[in-house]
């Protein structure tokens, strides 16, 4: 009986896993930067706007994040950023 070849498993760039997220439709998005300090001189619609994910456009971009993590869409143990 032959031995089967080993697979490996990819490593997941971890930056890149707490940073996206992929919907259910497979889409990538990201959430909005600049909402760790100097948000009093902000408006409050402007706050509101921050708390919104985007999806990223650049199809290059989300495929280099797919690249980066592989497993982002399978498990659903992956916190929004």
């Amino acid at each position: 009986m032959a031995k089967k070849p080993k697979k490996y498993k990819l490593k997941t760039y971890k930056a890149a896993a707490k940073r996206f997220r992929v919907t259910g439709s497979g889409k990538v998005v990201r959430t909005k930067g600049g909402k760790s300090h100097l948000r009093r001189r902000r408006s409050p619609r402007a706050k509101r706007q921050l708390s919104r994910m985007l999806e990223v456009g650049n199809p290059a971009e989300a495929k280099r994040v797919r690249r980066l993590a592989p497993y982002l869409g399978k498990y659903k143990q992956n916190p929004p950023a």
